[in-house]
């Protein structure tokens, strides 16, 4: 109980540079760190300073100190065969922290980050004014995995060489993106069960918490994890991935399994299908780009594709 007093009271007086410091013009931008993850809030703090926009932090719910996590009911059909690793767990909750906090707040919109993201050199023109956001939107994701998904065609410029286009197909991820307050409570309810990962619930239409939902792709992307920069000299390695390894090398269980050759004939006519589903619904098959440094980022083939916390 002391330790959870002191986390809520230096959650409370950290106050952010003169630089940092909220707008209240500007949208409400809420940032989920650990308590003993001190190289991610400076990480965290020096990004949002780089674009110029403030932001409020929002104390992660940590696995180490909650080992009642793993006796967790997990009520939910679960897409995997084994369980959601104690920090996957903890991921949701903490999101759910955040989406209560723009539930219950005033503005239309509010956006929440992950402590490890890089963000465009043009992003703090979007975040210091929401007016760009679609009226219809539910949920806008602001990141990319450097993997292909599926977007409308049709784009709605949002300013200063950003647009959006409607997301059609799973985009995994969830270190970057905005929510209205009507999405934000209605995410609350959904998640009083849990037992999915939250950037499936966000971003994979096959659960209605995704396919209820009108959601845009920001494209160019405007933030990305930092483990997806070659040469980035910040290392924030992801430590959500490194607990469900360890919950799995426990477990026994091989997350590797080699397709036949039949299955990967029919998942490749499948995907063929689709795309020529996608171009005829106006859709286009797509790799959400991101720019950094004037550069743009490639999609590295060793590196690991996990969402972190």
């Amino acid at each position: 109980m002391a330790k959870k007093y002191r986390a809520r009271l230096r959650h409370m007086l950290w106050t952010p540079t003169s630089r940092n410091r909220i707008d209240p013009a500007q949208m409400k931008c809420l940032v989920i760190n650990l308590d003993r993850s001190a190289d991610r809030l400076a990480h965290i703090k020096g990004e949002f300073s780089r674009i110029g926009v403030g932001f409020e932090r929002v104390a992660a719910i940590d696995a180490q100190e909650r080992p009642d996590l793993a006796s967790m009911p997990l009520k939910v059909k679960r897409i995997a065969p084994w369980r959601l690793a104690d920090a996957e767990i903890a991921c949701l909750l903490s999101h759910r922290a955040c989406w209560t906090i723009v539930a219950a707040g005033e503005d239309a919109y509010g956006a929440i980050f992950e402590d490890d993201v890089i963000f465009s050199g043009r992003a703090g023109a979007l975040l210091a004014d929401p007016s760009w956001v679609p009226a219809d939107a539910d949920i806008v994701k602001l990141e990319t995995f450097l993997n292909r998904t599926t977007i409308a065609r049709k784009r709605i410029a949002a300013g200063h060489g950003f647009s959006v286009s409607r997301l059609h197909a799973t985009h995994i991820g969830s270190a970057g993106y905005i929510l209205s307050r009507q999405a934000a409570s209605d995410l609350i309810k959904a998640t009083e069960d849990i037992g999915i990962p939250v950037d499936q619930l966000l971003f994979n239409p096959k659960f209605e918490t995704s396919s209820s939902k009108t959601i845009y792709q920001m494209v160019p992307a405007l933030c990305v994890q930092g483990q997806f920069l070659a040469g980035n000299a910040v290392r924030l390695p992801s430590l959500l991935k490194r607990d469900r390894d360890d919950q799995l090398a426990t477990s026994g269980t091989d997350r590797k399994r080699k397709k036949s050759t039949i299955t990967r004939v029919r998942l490749e006519i499948r995907r063929l299908t689709r795309q020529f589903a996608d171009f005829c619904r106006l859709r286009q098959w797509k790799t959400i780009p991101f720019e950094h440094q004037g550069k743009r980022v490639r999609p590295p083939h060793t590196q690991p594709r996990e969402n972190a916390l």
